[in-house]
């Protein structure tokens, strides 16, 4: 499945091993600067095998301009127990560059899409609250905050809350 999205410089396509050095080095510019990823150093690229692990079984993308990876994003379980089954968590982030212009959007609809088909009717998002941009995008794009955790993370000297959102989707009736 690959499919072109506005501007047409852009696609969509299924995340695989081949997007690793890519995803990783957007993932880890977003660790060095900025509270957008949690982690406090940069990973190995073979980090992205977890990604990979994480998201099996749920969708799994990458956007691409040309042959350069300029964004990606991933569902995953939101809890091990069965009973959470209709529920997943969401990751995505685009190089800075590629902001701006859509994409994120375009992205979440993709994820959103594939995952109503899956019968996942939640999906969570994680987020720093020093990360205004994405509150706002999130927000903007039909997530509710629904909780605080209140200063249970530390970045860059800076305690910061983490920010709980959640957006109900439509689940794909089945014929």
């Amino acid at each position: 499945m690959t499919e072109k999205i506005h501007p047409p410089e852009y696609r969509i396509v299924p995340l695989s091993e081949r997007h690793g050095q890519g995803v990783m080095e957007i993932f880890n510019f977003y660790i060095t600067e900025s509270h957008a990823a949690f982690p406090g150093k940069p990973v190995p690229e073979m980090f992205f095998n977890r990604f990979l692990e994480m998201s099996r079984g749920y969708p799994a993308l990458a956007v691409m301009a040309e042959d350069i990876v300029v964004g990606f994003g991933f569902l995953r379980p939101y809890h091990w127990a069965e009973t959470f089954a209709r529920t997943a968590e969401i990751t995505y982030f685009l190089r800075p560059e590629h902001t701006r212009r859509g994409l994120g959007a375009t992205l979440l609809e993709h994820l959103c899409q594939q995952a109503g088909q899956q019968g996942i009717e939640v999906i969570v998002a994680t987020l720093s609250s020093r990360n205004q941009s994405s509150l706002a995008f999130h927000l903007k794009n039909g997530f509710a905050i629904c909780g605080t955790l209140k200063q249970v993370g530390k970045k860059f000297g800076q305690d910061f809350d983490v920010v709980l959102m959640q957006k109900r989707i439509t689940r794909k009736s089945e014929p």
